[in-house]
């Protein structure tokens, strides 16, 4: 059975040891529970479930993003579960499954629980074809999706105008005690001659970004800012505030969506606190406030 790995061999394990550490940690840590993202007042559901033609993006928590292009709509990362393990889930997405219209295509950027979630999966409307890291075909399979695409770095399919490539990530991934990376991990970049997106998936700091901004010119970033306290234990897998804006001007992209903040609490931070970190630092580095797209829960961008 193939091991994925990433870029430079960077690892995330960590022992029984500092599991203990970092519970002992969060004991003595009081963070704020009762402010979360806001959902957006005035939501476009009538326009998305209409449009043929403009691109549009609309965040629905976490790392689920419905997103329209050259007339395809697309879903990131599908995930309407109402728990996580033993959390709760913090913010009510911003789009029902009800209000979407049909779904052409779901890209997976890994098998996290988190990121891959098979109930919501077959509630989605449509028939849609899925692209899924190198070796989780036949977990699909065996779940009875027939319309599965899977795909290693740097490879690429097309589907409905739209070039679907499959980048890397720094990360890891598990979904039993007996599967630890016999699947991979990454990113999506969806290409038309007009436009570049590039959904980041799960991903710590790395080299890889520069190889990325090499090969593409990307227009919008969604990039993970959230779950990274405490960094001595996050860092190889979930990246910082800080590190995402390091990230965002490596790629030389031109606007900066940021998720994977708010909506499920996967470790010490908050949302607030990593929007305010975010923020912070781009202020500093005197950043164009202009390319910085917040979203509210259910807030679309044409």
């Amino acid at each position: 059975m193939k091991i994925y790995s990433n870029l430079d061999n960077v690892t995330s394990y960590k022992t029984f040891k500092d599991m203990r550490k970092w519970q002992k940690e969060r004991r003595k840590k009081v963070k704020d529970l009762t402010v979360n993202i806001e959902q957006c007042p005035s939501k476009k559901v009538l326009e998305l479930n209409e449009n043929r033609s403009k691109t549009s993006y609309t965040w629905v928590g976490h790392s689920t993003f419905f997103i329209q292009m050259n007339g395809i709509n697309i879903l990131t990362d599908p995930v309407w579960a109402k728990r996580m393990g033993l959390e709760k889930r913090l913010t009510e997405p911003g789009l029902s499954l009800a209000e979407l219209p049909e779904i052409d295509v779901v890209v997976i950027s890994h098998g996290h629980y988190d990121h891959l979630d098979f109930p919501t999966l077959k509630k989605l409307p449509g028939n849609p074809q899925v692209f899924v890291p190198a070796g989780m075909k036949s977990l699909f399979n065996k779940k009875g999706y027939q319309k599965v695409i899977e795909m290693n770095w740097w490879e690429s399919a097309v589907h409905g105008g739209i070039t679907f490539h499959f980048v890397p990530a720094q990360h890891w991934t598990r979904r039993s005690l007996k599967d630890m990376n016999t699947s991979h991990w990454g990113g999506w970049i969806f290409q038309t001659h007009e436009e570049t997106l590039y959904f980041v998936g799960d991903t710590g700091y790395f080299s890889g970004f520069k190889q990325i901004a090499e090969r593409f010119t990307i227009d919008t970033v969604f990039m993970p800012i959230g779950a990274f306290e405490p960094e001595w234990f996050m860092a190889p897998a979930h990246i910082s505030p800080e590190d995402s804006v390091k990230a965002f001007s490596e790629l030389k992209a031109r606007n900066f969506v940021p998720m994977h903040y708010g909506t499920y609490r996967l470790a010490d931070d908050t949302g607030p606190e990593a929007l305010e970190r975010l923020i912070h630092e781009w202020e500093k580095q005197q950043l164009p406030k202009e390319q910085l797209k917040v979203l509210l829960l259910g807030e679309t961008v044409f």
